[in-house]
């Protein structure tokens, strides 16, 4: 039986904790351990913040929608923004010696430091959809 939670939130970065919140209980539900908890917690942040800041650029006549679906053996979580969409392959590499102390960029990288798949759709809407994939 899958457990789905859907919330839609404003482009505003005092947001992120309510995503959290949910994807945490969620995780917690399914029975993750704490230290999959911390990864949760890492990537739902980085990837709303990215919604928020990237795609929607924090215009709040934009909103984020997050699912979260508990599956058999794994927790699904959605992010989807409703901004220009952006390409994978132009967002520069974190761990190259010519990035390491750039005040940002790291988000992807963290995201699959911590979750067991990660991947970019673009949205029907036009937007980027991040599917965060953590196994139990």
């Amino acid at each position: 039986m899958i457990e789905k939670t859907e919330i839609k939130l404003p482009s505003r970065l005092e947001t992120i904790d309510e995503a959290v919140v949910t994807a945490t209980k969620m995780a917690t539900d399914g029975g993750l351990s704490d230290e999959a908890l911390f990864g949760i917690d890492m990537a739902v942040r980085e990837a709303v913040a990215n919604a928020v800041k990237h795609g929607n650029k924090f215009d709040q006549t934009k909103q984020v929608k997050i699912t979260f679906e508990n599956r058999a053996h794994e927790l699904l979580i959605m992010v989807e923004d409703e901004g220009s969409g952006f390409q994978l392959n132009a967002v520069p590499d974190p761990t190259d010696s010519a990035n390491l102390l750039k005040e940002s960029g790291r988000g992807i990288f963290l995201m699959r430091s911590f979750m067991d798949e990660v991947v970019w759709e673009h949205a029907a809407s036009g937007g980027t959809i991040v599917k965060l994939t953590k196994k139990f």
